[in-house]
């Protein structure tokens, strides 16, 4: 274990106890136990599904102090409802070589074999580790360490519910990670003076998009069928928005198309009505992307064109 390495608490699964159903109390102390590491701070102590912009931004500030002062990396504990979404806020904004490395827990500590203790573990090794540099933010559970760009929680409830499409970076063997690709990484964004408020819309069956015009809002993100695909109401709605709609597939994989289908509603006629594709980017990302893009003083559609793409 790496002394350097600071770590702080958000709350989540990893925190809670109770004698039936249980919530968040636990502090960063409690659950780093007999851990060598630096700087240990519970910046909050809530679930999952209530963090905010607001509270990962200061996380955000707290982090970036803490390298600033000599960490060698930083652990970020929080709920796993969230998790994806917040590793991947983390990685667009994370500007330093030291590593970012988001955990928390699928078994709360009074279920048989917790998974908390592990994962801390594992993901204070990874921050620590010097082959962890220069790769952002990652996400390490269940001994597997994912790209936060990647990732993605695939079960409510199972131990290994995290997976990511091309498969993870690398694994947690014998207490330190080993990786099976070389860093890369895209340059961080600004972080923003704002993050304005973007809503999520799934696209389904027999939708006729009426909903987009009671938004009063900065952007949308619409999750679409298959390659990018909405109704021939929805389409026309997103000609009548007001705002930067981005399109993402719903599928849960795959990316979102250009121009091979060209009928009303297609990739191909929403990208003519303005709309900007997210590419390799699920909806839940995309939201997140499109709230820091609004956020910064960069054109939206240059943001995704940069970061929806493979690299």
């Amino acid at each position: 274990m790496d002394s350097r390495v600071a770590v702080a608490s958000l709350g989540g699964t990893i925190t809670m106890t109770g004698s039936g159903a249980v919530s968040p109390t636990l502090g960063a102390r409690d659950l780093v136990g007999g851990l060598e590491v630096g700087e240990i701070a519970t910046l909050a102590t809530i679930p999952g599904a209530s963090l905010t912009f607001t509270t990962l931004l200061e996380t955000f500030d707290w982090a970036s102090a803490r390298v600033a002062e000599g960490a060698s990396g930083v652990v970020i504990v929080q709920g796993t409802d969230t998790l994806e979404e917040t590793a991947y806020f983390f990685d667009c904004l994370w500007p330093h070589d030291e590593p970012l490395v988001v955990t928390g827990a699928m078994r709360h500590p009074g279920l048989p074999g917790p998974d908390g203790p592990a994962n801390l573990a594992a993901a204070v090794s990874v921050a620590g580790a010097p082959n962890s540099r220069g790769r952002g933010a990652l996400l390490v559970l269940n001994d597997s360490v994912h790209a936060a760009r990647w990732v993605r929680k695939t079960h409510s409830s199972l131990p290994n519910a995290f997976e990511a499409f091309p498969g993870p970076l690398g694994l947690v063997v014998e207490g330190a990670p080993q990786y099976f690709h070389p860093a890369h990484r895209l340059p961080a964004l600004p972080r923003p003076l704002d993050v304005p408020v973007v809503p999520l819309v799934e696209a389904t069956v027999d939708d006729d998009g009426s909903l987009l015009d009671w938004l009063d809002v900065r952007g949308v993100v619409v999750a679409a069928s298959g390659v990018g695909h909405v109704s021939a109401g929805m389409a026309e709605a997103i000609s009548r928005a007001r705002f930067p709609v981005v399109v993402a597939s719903r599928t849960g994989a795959g990316t979102t198309f250009r121009d091979t289908y060209g009928f009303v509603g297609s990739e191909s006629d929403l990208i003519a009505r303005g709309v900007v594709m997210a590419g390799w980017l699920c909806p839940r990302k995309a939201r997140v992307l499109l709230r820091l893009a609004l956020g910064s003083t960069q054109p939206v559609g240059d943001v995704f064109a940069a970061r929806g793409s493979v690299f």
